[in-house]
């Protein structure tokens, strides 16, 4: 059986802790090294890891390598997926995008920008509901900020669909399906943009992390 303690990239293996033969004793200072090296592969050489940014990398790690201890510790509940919040630039989307290659034996999500499947619904109506409330596990991109759907003159909050259709997965799959999210939004915004039905959907389906609302800008 592979080692999973080891990822290879770009023909480099990295060690992401040490493999006992049943589980992985993962080492954070070890998959920053990781991290860092698929960062660049990934956004090119000037990526790097922000110290200001670990405590919320620590996070997500514990999340995705499924560190029971840890997450209790960060009142972050396992089954749930994950909303990540910040203001514009702080490197929501970067991060979420770089970390689903952390855990090598599990089931990746796919990211979709909020905006596409709003502009989708606009060419497919429904479908694109049922598109996204499928089995499949997906990171919704900029949540909040989409604009609304029309389809044959009837409009739609479509992402607020889209959540409610995931919340159903989610129960029925005895929370096995998974949904994350980025956001710059706070918790008034968003309930004043879904509504408070979705948003209180939201905090069963969602663990909240949060950037800093000074976070700086990363892109300038």
């Amino acid at each position: 059986m592979d080692n999973p303690s080891k990822i290879i990239e770009g023909g480099i293996e990295y060690a992401l802790g040490k493999f006992d033969g049943k589980s992985v004793i993962y080492d954070f200072d070890l998959i920053l090294i990781y991290l860092n090296a698929k960062g660049k592969l990934l956004f090119g050489e000037h990526f790097k890891i922000y110290d200001d940014d670990l405590v919320i990398i620590r996070k997500l790690c514990h999340y995705l390598i499924k560190d029971h201890k840890n997450c209790k510790k960060d009142n972050i509940d396992p089954d749930k997926g994950i909303l990540l919040s910040g203001p514009v630039g702080c490197g929501k989307t970067s991060l979420m995008k770089l970390i689903r290659h952390l855990p090598p034996l599990q089931r990746p999500y796919e990211i979709i920008p909020c905006r596409n499947i709003a502009f989708s619904f606009n060419h497919l109506g429904f479908k694109t509901i049922e598109d996204y409330g499928n089995t499949k596990f997906f990171c919704f991109d900029d949540l909040g900020i989409e604009p609304s759907g029309r389809y044959y003159g009837k409009d739609l909050n479509v992402m607020g669909e889209v959540l409610l259709s995931r919340y159903e997965l989610y129960l029925q799959t005895k929370h096995k399906i998974k949904t994350h999210a980025t956001t710059n939004l706070n918790a008034e915004e968003l309930e004043e943009r879904y509504g408070n039905r979705v948003r209180s959907r939201m905090r069963e389906l969602f663990n909240l992390i949060a950037f800093d609302k000074n976070s700086k800008d990363k892109r300038s």
